[in-house]
């Protein structure tokens, strides 16, 4: 028997069944290498912002044609080289120069005194002029206050056991106060010898010793009035001289273009210096004129205590010599009758 081969005619939609599975098996692919490919890039981006790559130089200048007769090699970045951090090196240097300048200032007051301006400078020695001339009135008239003090006491304790001008006279220096006043006071009696109305007298005798007492405290208050004008107008010398300054600090800055501190503080501080001298001069003037204002009230206080004392022993005087006269001018007449 004869057997026949078996065709199988193939189906007219198996083309198509397999085309379907070819192409979803492709999109699977292609949906998988996006997957991985978008990983890779989160990946890449968390690995490159916790190590950022270092900056190099690259060369923009583009590059001559191979077979030009200039041609050279294209440049390439080192990162080993020094001239790639050229700027922030240069801006660290403009930095630390500007910090070694301002550190270089001597900031002692002479330091500042030597760097301070002409003008500065001169305002500076003239309140340290005036400052010594406080100091050198201070001791000067504290002597001169206190001996003259001393040597009133002295007089005014003679004063309580004399009985008369004549004998007060006797008791004190020629050379002192008190011998002063009473030379007056017997000067003006001598010249009212013939004169009787004793309050006239003692009026007169009063006038000369208080020009005496009026004289005395002009002089005693000399000097004081410089220790016045001192401390009035020192702190607005140092004034003057601290805006100059900081004016010409200012100055500075513009020119320098920078405002760092280290650099702009000296120029202020020597400014400022000028106002701290100006205050040293001043406070001890003031409180050394105020001193010496009760001392001369209270030495005052003890010349009209001496010219009192005067006008009580010509008080005395004058009542002995009229009182005498009256008993001569007053004596009966006697008659003899017979």
């Amino acid at each position: 028997m004869k057997s026949f081969p078996l065709r199988v005619q193939p189906s007219p939609s198996r083309p198509r069944t397999l085309t379907a599975v070819a192409m979803a098996f492709g999109l699977l692919l292609a949906s998988g290498s996006t997957f991985a490919q978008q990983a890779g890039n989160i990946d890449a981006a968390k690995t490159s912002a916790s190590n950022p790559a270092p900056i190099t130089a690259t060369d923009t200048t583009p590059a001559a044609p191979a077979g030009s007769p200039g041609a050279t090699p294209a440049a390439t970045a080192n990162p080993n080289d020094p001239n790639a951090a050229a700027p922030a090196i240069d801006s660290e240097e403009l930095s630390a120069e500007e910090l070694n300048a301002g550190m270089s200032h001597d900031l002692s007051p002479w330091g500042m005194y030597m760097a301070a301006d002409r003008v500065v400078k001169g305002v500076m020695i003239a309140l340290a002029l005036a400052s010594v001339a406080t100091w050198t009135i201070f001791f000067a008239k504290s002597f001169e206050l206190g001996r003259a003090k001393r040597r009133l006491r002295r007089e005014l304790a003679g004063f309580k056991g004399s009985r008369s001008l004549k004998h007060a006279a006797e008791q004190m220096d020629d050379s002192s106060l008190s011998a002063t006043l009473i030379g007056e006071a017997q000067e003006e009696l001598r010249l009212s010898t013939n004169l009787r109305e004793k309050d006239g007298i003692k009026e007169r005798v009063a006038l000369r010793l208080d020009r005496i007492v009026a004289a005395s405290g002009r002089r005693m208050s000399q000097g004081t009035g410089i220790l016045a004008t001192i401390g009035s107008i020192a702190p607005f010398v140092g004034l003057f001289g601290t805006v100059w300054g900081i004016m010409n600090s200012f100055i500075g800055i513009a020119k320098s273009q920078t405002t760092n501190l280290a650099v702009v503080a000296p120029g202020i501080a020597e400014a400022l210096l000028a106002t701290a001298i100006g205050l040293v001069a001043a406070i001890p003037a003031v409180i050394i004129y105020n001193i010496f204002a009760r001392s001369i009230t209270g030495y005052k206080a003890q010349v009209v205590d001496a010219s009192t004392q005067v006008l009580v022993l010509v008080s005395r005087d004058l009542d002995h010599l009229p009182a005498s006269t009256e008993q001569r001018g007053q004596a009966p007449h006697v008659v003899k009758v017979g």
